[in-house]
């Protein structure tokens, strides 16, 4: 036996730090073929293991790390040469048999020195396999840059058991270290395994382990976010960047002579003691019949030692390859940058350009994916944005084209969802008339607003905002187009409609008329919906009220815009009063408010007469009324009464008869509530006007006319 060295102590590098300047502190002690020629074929001996790792240990290693598990008992330890050689004399077994096992000798060889196990990982549980004996003199502490306490365990990939040493060796060694080379999908070796979880125990990598071992460290402090892992950091060393799942990144070069030290040369004392001293050693083989070899991005075979090494030598230099657990937002987000530019663009200036745009996207992607790799160790994954612009480009060129030839198949269809079926129909039997041009036409015109919009508006997010709109717009959309009204255009929450074209209609004011009073009446069985819908959701409700103006005059109607593009609608003066009479249905307390020539064509509905004004931006006066009824609302004893108070109320204020007015519209008012129609703005604001009249006249000239000043 060799005589017992003094425990092993920490190493120091000096100025705090891993790699002095110019220093190479890495080598692969590689049991070569020339070795396995010379010594034997491997599984040596325990003792020569150990002979191994202490002529490193006194030539100065850092500390050993073996890419080597030791699973069985030595078959030539002296007392199982004693059972199985044959002729020896008694008393030569007996001392055979009393000599301590290799593994002993090995044990205590390791014990001495800065030596670290390695042991393997198994997916499955078999036979052979020790059962995890936990994390042996360290413990691993758990750092959230969150807050939020997330444990390494979910993080970590899990293995069912492990192929571990023998329980002699493990008990004694400084360290235990994992060498776990999980290749990606394409059996390439990417990244390393540095903390490895077996049941509910986590092990470090042998990588990890040698520099605890070699600077006397205790644990490790494990960074993690809630997106997973971020870094582990050892004293003197930083932090190490690992993915999500604990993984460091390799930032490989070629194979090198230079890295790697024969294991018969130690064994022979034919190497520099200058070679080993303050050098981290990891023994493994690059010998093809121990199959230990890997596939990386820089060699088809590498000895699977090469790759811890390097990964140290990573560590050690501070170089380490950084993929942050962000950098699949990052290359989504360019990928959906890219794809939203792409959705606008190709059908706006067609797949010629934004190929141009895609190959551009390629390029940036490809060329700062190599940027980042060269110049800031980042790795960026071009394949995903690369193959997704791919993908969106050539889907949306091919989604463009079928859109195009079902458009021309279309027509009809398309064209019936914004304007009357029988304009489509005309459209189709004679596609001459989409050119512009346009005819003039005795027309009624509506215009349909909801009033306090902006504080409904408020209850509402864009989505439910749009919702209600949809829900407010199409039975009002449907009670025109099923009383042979055209719907020119929707403002916002305003609509706009128009009877007498295309078609002819000798009753467009009537259908005008009663198109408006059902949708007032709809209007109702939609509020109460709402209501309830608002219950639901804990949101308050405020009813939609609308305001209606109808107007009746000569207009020109036909395909207006320009020769790119063009709408079929309606122009003149008649247009520009209904607009004027929907805003005067606030001021006069009414829903609908109807003109002087729609009144006359449709003379038979309940009207009552409300003013004689002067609109905005008009110089004549003109009689507006406000729409209450159908025709047989009309001939009831109840309008009539109130039709006829009410005009004697109007008679009385133009005559400047104040008192008679203000009994009058008392009057009005009453017969109107006994009605049930709540007209009582109408008569507040003649109330208003008396009041004002008695304190300020308006003279002898005055002609009853009120001047609007707004809108």
């Amino acid at each position: 036996t060799q005589p017992r060295d003094a425990d092993p102590q920490p190493i120091d590098l000096g100025n705090g730090q891993l790699r002095p300047p110019g220093k190479d502190l890495v080598r692969v002690l590689d049991i070569d073929e020339e070795s396995l020629g010379e010594i034997g074929q491997w599984p040596w001996s325990r003792a020569k293991v150990a002979e191994l790792i202490l002529k490193l240990h006194r030539m100065g290693a850092a500390t050993v790390g073996l890419d080597i598990v030791f699973s069985e008992p030595d078959r030539l330890s002296p007392a199982v040469l004693a059972e199985e050689m044959a002729g020896l004399d008694p008393e030569t077994r007996a001392g055979l048999a009393q000599l301590p096992s290799n593994d002993a000798a090995f044990a205590d060889i390791a014990a001495q020195t800065r030596t670290v196990l390695g042991h393997a990982t198994r997916s499955v549980d078999a036979e052979g396999f020790f059962d995890p004996v936990g994390p042996k003199k360290w413990s691993m502490i758990s750092k959230s840059e969150t807050g939020t306490g997330e444990t390494l365990n979910q993080f970590l990939y899990g293995f069912v058991s492990r192929l571990g040493n023998l329980p002699e060796l493990e008990a004694t060694a400084p360290g235990l270290g994992m060498f776990a080379l999980n290749p990606d999908g394409d059996g390439v070796v990417r990244r390393v395994d540095m903390l490895v979880r077996v049941g509910d125990d986590i092990y470090p990598t042998l990588t990890l382990e040698m520099l605890r071992v070699a600077f006397g460290q205790k644990g490790y402090v494990v960074k993690t976010n809630s997106a997973g892992l971020v870094s582990i950091a050892l004293r003197n060393a930083g932090e190490i960047p690992v993915d999500e799942h604990g993984r460091a990144w390799v930032y490989y070069r070629p194979y090198s002579t230079d890295d790697y030290i024969s294991a018969r040369d130690v064994l022979n004392d034919e190497v520099d003691p200058a070679e080993v001293k303050g050098k981290f050693i990891v023994i493994g083989t690059s010998a093809v019949g121990l199959l230990d070899l890997r596939s990386t991005p820089v060699a088809n075979i590498m000895a699977g030692v090469d790759v811890h090494a390097q990964l140290l030598e990573n560590i050690i230099d501070g170089q380490f390859l950084k993929r942050p657990n962000y950098m699949i937002g990052l290359e989504l987000g360019v990928l959906l940058l890219v794809g939203v530019a792409l959705i606008v663009l190709v059908p706006w200036v067609g797949a010629k350009w934004t190929l141009m745009l895609a190959a551009g996207a390629i390029g940036g992607v490809i060329g700062g994916s190599w940027w980042g790799y060269s110049n800031l160790l980042i790795l960026v994954d071009p394949a995903y944005p690369t193959v997704g612009i791919l993908l969106l480009y050539t889907t949306l060129v091919y989604i463009s084209h079928a859109r195009e030839e079902a458009e021309r198949r279309q027509v009809r269809n398309a064209f019936s969802h914004y304007m009357s079926p029988a304009l489509v129909e005309q459209l189709a039997e004679d596609p001459s008339k989409l050119r512009l041009g346009g005819e003039m036409r005795d027309m009624t015109l509506l215009f349909c607003d909801v009033r306090g919009f902006t504080t409904i508006s408020e209850q509402f997010d864009a989505e439910g905002l749009t919702g209600l709109i949809n829900a407010f717009l199409t039975p009002m959309t449907d009670v025109i187009l099923k009383r042979r009204g055209t719907i020119d255009k929707y403002m916002g929450d305003c609509i706009m409609a128009f009877w007498n074209a295309p078609l002819d209609d000798s009753d467009h004011a009537r259908h005008a008329c009663d198109s408006a009073i059902t949708m007032a009446e709809d209007l109702a069985g939609l509020n109460d919906r709402l209501e309830i819908d608002a219950k639901e959701n804990n949101r308050k409700h405020v009813p939609i009220n609308i305001g209606i103006g109808l107007n009746t005059g000569e207009c020109c109607v036909g395909n207006m815009g320009s020769d790119q593009r063009f709408d079929y609608s309606v122009l003149g003066d008649a247009v520009n009063l209904a607009s004027r009479l929907e805003g005067q249905s606030k001021t006069y307390g009414v829903t609908t408010v109807i003109g002087a020539q729609t009144y006359r064509q449709a003379a038979d509905f309940a009207c009552l007469e409300l003013d004689s004004i002067m609109v905005k931006g008009k110089t004549e006066p003109v009689t507006i009324f406000g729409l209450l009824g159908r025709p047989d609302m009309a001939q009831g004893e109840a309008f009539q009464s109130l039709k006829t108070t009410h005009d004697a109320m109007l008679a009385a204020y133009r005559a400047q008869n104040w008192a008679l007015a203000r009994q009058k519209s008392q009057e009005a008012r009453a017969a109107a509530e006994a009605m049930g129609h709540a007209i009582n703005g109408l008569y507040a604001l003649y109330d208003g006007r008396i009041e004002d009249y008695e304190a300020n006249p308006p003279g002898a000239d005055w002609d009853g006319v009120f001047v609007a000043t707004s809108k």
